[in-house]
């Protein structure tokens, strides 16, 4: 790979004349030794997978643990039904964000993004983009290899995994991650993708993992929907011209300081945070 930060990857794009996400699909071409538009190709393939893990979604499914399931078609219902807080917009986005997630803890197919604890944040933003604001597929395609690229160089130089970093690790990239796609899609330049990416990461430094009975649920369901708010608001933030005063790589970096000094208990342990508390035990103390 011909960058390992972020700024490297908007300098290399800059002086090859190309776009954010040409720059990720060369470089993934190389390193699978193969073209770049079947690189293109096999990313629809995952996009069409995220299509799916909401249409197969199921209101009448439980996990196996019973904590989780039906959450994202009451979302539905009050969004039919109502006037929501938050406008039929970015309600949509939370429903489909606790659909994706639910779905993954009732054991059905879904796309880590880049984690399966994570895996309803990109989905939401980009199919309700491609749903409600007409976006065309290719498009949507290209948001996503903005996202991977944001995606790779956190794996790189922090962690995407909430057993190193926390929970910042997973739902934070998620956000991150969604976030710089959805400031591509709106027609931002590069700065606002980075910065786009870089206020959403800050939003969500320090956050603990810490999952109820060591089960990818509670809390981690209701924070894909918080993820997924986050990326949006990050986003029109940046296409604001709202600037970090922290440059990105070095949010990054700051990210990766975090998850190094964070108690083993709240990586992922299920010995920490909302998993100590007495009403998690009891749940975990049913389940063994």
């Amino acid at each position: 790979m011909n960058y390992k930060t972020l700024q490297e990857l908007v300098s290399l794009a800059q002086s090859e004349e190309k776009e954010f996400w040409e720059i990720v699909v060369k470089e993934e071409a190389i390193s699978q030794n193969t073209q770049s538009e079947l690189v293109f190709e096999q990313m629809r393939k995952m996009y069409q997978a995220m299509k799916r893990s909401v249409d197969q979604y199921d209101p009448n499914l439980k996990s196996p643990s019973g904590m989780s399931g039906g959450d994202g078609e009451r979302m539905r219902r009050y969004r039919m039904n109502n006037e929501p807080i938050a406008g039929d917009f970015l309600s949509k986005i939370m429903e489909t964000a606790i659909m994706v997630a639910e779905s993954n803890a009732c054991m059905k197919k879904i796309v880590a993004a880049p984690t399966a604890g994570s895996c309803g944040v990109l989905p939401a933003v980009l199919l309700v983009f491609e749903a409600e604001k007409g976006f065309r597929e290719d498009r949507i395609i290209e948001a996503l290899f903005v996202a991977a690229g944001i995606g790779q160089i956190i794996a790189l130089n922090a962690s995407i995994s909430g057993a190193v970093g926390g929970c910042q690790a997973e739902i934070g990239s998620a956000s991150a991650m969604s976030a710089g796609s959805v400031a591509y899609l709106e027609g931002g330049d590069m700065e606002d993708i980075l910065h786009a990416a870089t206020l959403a990461l800050k939003n969500l430094l320090g956050l603990a993992c810490d999952p109820v009975a060591g089960l990818v649920e509670v809390p981690c369901i209701k924070r894909n929907v918080s993820g997924a708010i986050n990326a949006v608001v990050s986003a029109q933030m940046a296409l604001a011209g709202i600037r970090s005063v922290i440059p990105p790589d070095e949010v990054i970096g700051a990210m990766a300081a975090i998850g190094r000094e964070m108690p083993v208990c709240l990586k992922e342990t299920g010995t920490g945070g909302l998993a100590a508390t007495k009403t998690a035990k009891i749940i975990a103390g049913s389940l063994a």
